[in-house]
Formats: C-alpha cells, structure tokens, sequence
C-alpha cells in the first residue's frame, strides 16, 4: 500500500539500510570499482596524491577504496546509512587501508570528530549522492557544509541526472509539468524533478535536475561552477558499468 506522506531523509535512510539495497551497493564496492569517467576526472582535478580529501555519501565504499588503491591517502569518508558505512569499514578493513568512514548527515553541518581540525583540499560526492538528498533547501545546506571544510579553491566532485539531456527526457518532463500543473503528481515527491524508483534493487529516491538549477545551487552555497560534462562525452564505459548506472552529468566547482 502507498503511503501519501512526504519523501523525508528517514525515508531515503531506510531506504538505503534496506538488505536489497545494501547486497547491491556492497557488491559493486567489491566487484565494480571506479568508472573510467570518474578515474579521469579525479586525475585531471586531484593531481596532487596527498591531498586531504573527503568523500561524502561514500556508501558501500566503491569510491573511497578506489581512491585508496589510486594512492589517495589522507582521505576521510563518510555515509549516513548504518549499513552501508559498516559495510565500507567492512572493505577497507578487507583491502587492508587506513581510512576513517564515520556516520554522518551531510545536511547537517560536519562534526570536528569527522572532518578533524584542518580544511579539506578538495571533496567529492559521487554516484547522485547529492541528488539523494530530499528538498532543494537541503541539498544546498549539504553543499554548503562542505564548502565550510574545504579551503578557498579545491575542487568539489559530484554528479547528477539531467532531465533536459536528452529528447526522450525532455518529453518526459513535459508530461510530468502538466501532472504537477494539476496536482496529479506522485503526493509522495517534494520539489518538481523529484523521482520515486522502485524495482529489484529496492526503493530510490532521486531528484533530477537541469543545468540552471546545479549553477544557482552552486552559487547559493558557496562554490564556483568550474566544469560539467556529460559522462558519455567523457569516456566509454563498461557494460558492468552501464548495468549499474544511467548517464549522468559530471560537475566540478570550486570554493569561492
């Protein structure tokens, strides 16, 4: 039975906590590692090895070990599903790294006993993590608090879906307009470009935004648009890959 109330952060936490979800996520941690997409971005906008970085929304760990076995070591990760984090403690354990992952909401702002006392050189928030997050008002709260542990100028990391990319998702969109105009949308969703999916990897939520909306949330919470490119522009992927994942828009900013 479908229940009418709002999408919450407790909502995407079970979500998230659900053995469905966690089974998927950890498998890929173990198995997919890095896309190429993300190898080249992180080498051309994280030159430096031994930059202190923070990874938030790390999940099971597939990035977080990935940046490990590239030799990124002052590395600081963390995720705000139970589960999940003690399944990427569980593989860095296992692949034998050094890297704190702590329980954390990145709409809250971080804890000294996550981010330590020195800025951050850059941060990252992969695989739509950011877009996870139920609420415009609070995915800007999560850009913000990691603008407040990054130094002046590193670079920020994430992804997103873009629902005006394609034709076909232009013409989605323009259906979904005239739902909302009626208020016939999912009573479930909170912004306009909200998605609730259900199927046999479990429950996600996912807000799906355009470009003008990325650049303003960008410039409301203290970064710079640096860079953005389509992941199909940037490189081809595997198969394994593309089963895991839909095309997605990379971004990089910088903190003012």
């Amino acid at each position: 039975m479908t229940t009418s109330a709002k999408i919450s952060s407790a909502t995407v936490r079970a979500d998230f906590n659900d053995p469905v979800a966690v089974v998927h996520y950890a498998r890929a941690a173990h198995q997919l590692g890095l896309w190429e997409s993300e190898r080249l971005l992180i080498a051309r906008f994280f030159p430096d090895q031994n930059a202190r970085l923070l990874e938030a929304g790390c999940g099971a760990g597939r990035v977080t070990i990935g940046l490990w076995a590239l030799g990124y070591h002052q590395l600081v990760a963390f995720d705000f599903a139970e589960e999940l984090v003690d399944q990427a403690r569980a593989l860095v354990e296992e692949r034998a790294a050094t890297i704190p992952i702590h329980l954390a909401d990145a709409t809250l702002p971080l804890k000294p006993t996550v981010t330590g006392e020195a800025l951050f050189d850059g941060a990252l928030f992969m695989f739509n993590g950011l877009m996870q997050i139920p609420g415009r008002d609070n995915r800007r709260a999560a850009l913000a608090n990691l603008a407040a542990v990054c130094r002046p100028g590193a670079p920020l990391l994430f992804t997103t879906h873009d629902r005006e990319y394609s034709r076909v998702e232009r013409a989605c969109w323009k259906l979904e307009v005239l739902r909302w105009e009626k208020g016939q949308q999912d009573p479930r969703l909170v912004d306009f470009g909200d998605r609730y999916f259900e199927d046999d990897v479990g429950r996600t939520f996912m807000h799906l935004p355009d470009r003008a909306e990325i650049l303003a949330d960008l410039a409301a919470s203290g970064w710079t648009h640096a860079y953005d490119v389509m992941r199909s522009d940037l490189a081809r992927e595997s198969s394994a890959v593309q089963d895991f994942s839909d095309e997605c828009r990379f971004w990089v900013a910088q903190k003012a």
